[in-house]
Parts: structure tokens; sequence; C-alpha cells
């Protein structure tokens, strides 16, 4: 236990401490291309710091689920490329789930979940057009609700935005 949260405590030390430049933009807005696809607005609210909103919907032949997730990111740069960075941080979902059988309707229903993240990934702008790419990993730990619950580490996206000037 003590060698877990001396570790936590130097990544955190050490996350206060990184010197980087100014983020390349202040706003982006486009689509998580992952599990599930979905919407995603970032913005910076501070030099190292963003904030991430995703909705998100994945449907199947029996049960779909929409999602509302909020993340914040801390970025720090990567010196050896411009305009890479790597970020850490965590956030939270609520989960609709929508269990639909055609074969036995008795069985029909719909639950709402909620999840904690953890997130981590890298984060590139592009110098001569308004792109931004992402790619990240999000374990989760679902709880509550009759459908999912527990801990699930295949989420992450490759993120796709528009940055708005």
């Amino acid at each position: 236990m003590k060698i877990k949260f001396t570790f936590l405590l130097g990544l955190f030390l050490f996350i206060c401490a990184s010197n980087v430049k100014a983020q390349d933009y202040k706003s982006a807005v486009g689509l998580r291309l992952g599990y599930p696809l979905s919407l995603s607005y970032k913005t910076f609210i501070s030099e190292k710091g963003a904030i991430e909103g995703v909705l998100g919907y994945r449907g199947y032949t029996y049960y779909s689920w929409l999602n509302l997730s909020a993340f914040y990111q801390h970025h720090m740069a990567i010196p050896s490329v411009e305009r890479l960075k790597w970020y850490v941080g965590g956030g939270a979902s609520v989960y609709y789930w929508n269990y639909d059988n055609d074969f036995y309707p008795n069985n029909d229903y719909a639950s709402l979940s909620f999840g904690i993240h953890g997130i981590i990934g890298l984060d590139y702008s592009f110098d001569n057009i308004p792109l931004n790419l992402s790619i990240d990993w999000i374990p989760t730990v679902v709880i509550g609700g009759e459908f999912l619950s527990g801990f699930g580490g295949s989420y992450g996206a490759l993120s796709v935005r528009y940055i708005l000037k």
C-alpha cells in the first residue's frame, strides 16, 4: 500500500511540475471512433487542463445503450515531437441500457448504470490544418444496472476533431 501511495504521489508531483508550452488549440469538436461511436467536445480550461464531454450510442440486435461522459485531462508535452502531448486523467459516465428481446417479450427491460474512468492517451494537432487527433485507453468500472457492471478494460478510441477558432 505504501509503494502504491508513493508511486501515485510521485506521479502527481511529476504532473504538477511538468514544464509545458501553452496548448495548440482552445476547443475542438468531432467524433470518437471507438466503443461506442461518440460525439466529442474538448476544451482547455487552463494551460495544461482540458475537459472532454462525450455522447455515445451503441446498438446491437437485442440491446443498446446511450452514454454521457465527462473527463478531466492533464496534458504534458513530448519534447521530441512538436504539437504532440500525452495526457492522464479521469471522469465519470451515466449509461442508459435498453434490452428488447422480440422472442421473449417478458424479458424486456431498461436500466441505468454509472461509470468511473481513468484515461491515458496521446493528443496531436496539425500545424497547417484545423485538425486534432487523439488516441486513448479508458479503463472503466461500471456500477449498478441489471445488464453490465464491473471492470471493463477494452474502452478507448481514436478521436478526430475539428479545431474551433
